[in-house]
């Protein structure tokens, strides 16, 4: 089946919880696609009352006393940012039949390899009718920008009332999804954070997700994963539940912002290569396994597969590196986030933080443990929240509140989970470890100690940025903001327009101060090379066998990855040939002293 051809060749991925909450009521108007956190709801409740009385529409405050409010608020907000857009894209469209300015405006932030661009230049040249003209060729061609959604698989919580569990379809993901799929939106469902079988089985409940009497989708599937091995057993998992996934969307392991999914040494473009040659296969062997799920529902069965596209994401910076990831690995549109922070028309974000964001350098933005997940966390230093949090800890009051607990997911104390950032948490952690003082030096009680207390309340911190820059009043415990942007921040220093930004990414223009910026695959490659040195250097447990074969394995694989780099960038590849090439050596050498530890001289 032939890909639907998208206006531009990127989007904007989901960044926190705020960060991206409207951007699609910002740019969806623009023929641009972005992905906003469904998570929260109690965040999504005050945006709908927000865009409700900005837009002068409708609006019925869902409250906590209705027995599916979670799900309910999702679906209202959703259904409001569609309305907004489409009226909003409508617009649009008036504006550009009617001004010239407009029209050159937009046209200036089309890709310069866009046949829609040479259409619209060639009306304008024309001149002739040029109203009817135009309005005629936008309403064949110009498409709205797709409100997707994100859903972090592992925040699943199950939910109680009055001490009892509530059933499943209660628990945060899963209402999430509900929310979704009751939603008027025609688009898709971005699933991150490795694989839920219990949630992927819970859209066979819906029937968006399955072919209509043309064998279209209305809601579609796409599952962000860190190499190509993920993708078959997810892909085929949900496709022997008559399932389709329309996208894998490719994430750098390291250099993205928020959680890192560390891959085992395997870096970006080598992943990119195996996608690329084996797409064919991966369609096919799919739609196998994907026919006899629908045939075994007795639903309608597509004749041929459906598209299925690649795209990818984590660290790409300039016009050259979005050109070749397009080219030479083919993919269908490449994610721009980080950046994206420094547009106020795009991203939701006070302007507190976007001024720390336009200081930050490299050795500001750091792979922290402030998660309550305990995945590594991209993020950056000085931020209000860390003021708030040592503030907490030096007046012997360290965690959080808690309250909305989205990330109470340990069970160590009970079934209804508790989250590590919260106070509560903490305080017996703390004892425990005061109890064991005595018979530990200073050092190793310090580092537990900080251990303990430096995960951050992610809940509100994540979500406060919103509040601040609509002027949305904030109760309970000051946390301040939490944001989690990608290494890749260090190169971008100040606001830029949305226009600007789309010109820096067709290569029209540059938003980059700093003309030292590393190649996105060498920034990746350092940060790998970095994480091995610091788990063998960090390491609190006894050694076993599994962990040395897992380093073992992890550096052999950097190894391969590092020889893919050098056969793929060739002079003609990239205008810094011989910098890329150097470096690599530099980091290879460095591996290569890399000494991983033997079990018996521990």
């Amino acid at each position: 089946m032939a890909l639907t051809k998208s206006l531009h060749s990127f989007h904007i991925p989901v960044m926190g919880l705020a960060y991206t909450i409207d951007s699609p009521i910002r740019v969806a108007q623009y023929g641009i696609s972005s992905v906003v956190s469904i998570i929260d709801d109690e965040l999504i409740e005050k945006m709908n009352a927000f865009y409700s009385k900005k837009f002068n529409l409708p609006y019925q405050e869902i409250t906590k006393k209705a027995q599916d409010y979670r799900a309910e608020r999702i679906t209202s907000y959703l259904n409001l940012a569609d309305t907004i857009v489409k009226d909003k894209f409508s617009k649009f469209k008036t504006e550009l039949s009617e001004s010239k300015t407009a029209l050159e405006n937009f046209i200036a932030t089309l890709p310069n390899t866009s046949n829609f661009k040479e259409g619209l230049s060639n009306l304008l040249q024309e001149g002739v009718a040029f109203k009817d003209a135009v309005k005629n060729y936008l309403e064949t061609h110009l498409k709205a920008g797709d409100i997707d959604v994100n859903i972090m698989t592992k925040v699943d919580k199950d939910n109680f009332v009055k001490g009892e569990q509530l059933p499943t379809e209660y628990n945060d993901a899963h209402a999430s999804l509900r929310g979704f799929a009751n939603s008027n939106l025609s688009s898709s469902v971005v699933l991150s954070a490795g694989m839920n079988p219990r949630l992927y089985s819970y859209f066979e409940n819906f029937k968006d997700f399955f072919p209509d009497a043309n064998g279209q989708l209305k809601k579609k599937i796409i599952l962000k994963v860190s190499d190509y091995r993920s993708a078959t057993i997810q892909g085929k998992f949900l496709a022997k539940k008559g399932l389709w996934v329309s996208e894998y969307r490719i994430e750098s392991g390291l250099n993205c912002g928020g959680h890192a999914f560390a891959t085992e040494g395997f870096l970006l473009g080598p992943i990119l290569e195996e996608f690329k040659t084996k797409k064919a296969e991966l369609i096919n062997d799919t739609y196998q396994v994907y026919v006899k799920g629908l045939r075994q529902k007795e639903r309608v069965v597509p004749e041929q597969p459906l598209e299925l596209k690649i795209t990818v994401q984590g660290g790409v910076g300039t016009a050259d590196e979005h050109a070749f990831l397009l080219e030479h690995y083919k993919v269908d549109s490449v994610g721009w986030g980080t950046p994206f922070l420094l547009v106020p028309e795009a991203t939701s974000v006070d302007q507190h933080t976007r001024d720390l964001l336009m200081k930050a350098k490299e050795q500001d933005l750091y792979l922290s443990g402030i998660s309550p997940l305990g995945v590594p966390f991209n993020t950056i230093k000085g931020t209000t929240n860390e003021l708030h949090k040592q503030k907490r800890i030096a007046t012997n009051k360290a965690g959080s509140s808690c309250p909305k607990k989205f990330l109470a997911l340990s069970k160590e104390f009970g079934a209804e989970g508790i989250c590590t950032a919260s106070k509560k948490y903490q305080d017996v952690k703390l004892q425990e470890l005061e109890a064991k003082k005595e018979d530990m030096s200073f050092n190793t009680y310090q580092n537990a100690k900080a251990k303990i207390t430096e995960k951050a309340c992610l809940c509100v911190g994540l979500a406060n940025a919103s509040y601040l820059e609509n002027g949305i009043g904030i109760k309970g415990q000051e946390q301040g903001v939490v944001i989690c942007p990608g290494p890749n921040m260090a190169y971008f220093d100040k606001e830029v327009s949305l226009s600007h930004m789309i010109q820096h990414i067709n290569g029209n223009a540059t938003v980059l101060s700093n003309a030292n910026r590393p190649n996105m695959f060498i920034k990746e490659l350092k940060m790998y090379v970095d994480y091995l040195k610091n788990e063998i250097n960090t390491i609190s447990e006894d050694l076993t066998a599994k962990q040395i074969k897992k380093w073992t394995a992890f550096k052999s694989n950097l190894c391969d990855g590092i020889a893919y780099y050098q056969h793929l960038f060739v002079p003609s590849s990239s205008s810094n040939y011989e910098v890329i090439q150097s470096e690599l050596q530099i980091y290879k050498d460095e591996l290569i002293s890399v000494t991983i530890p033997e079990l018996e001289k521990v």
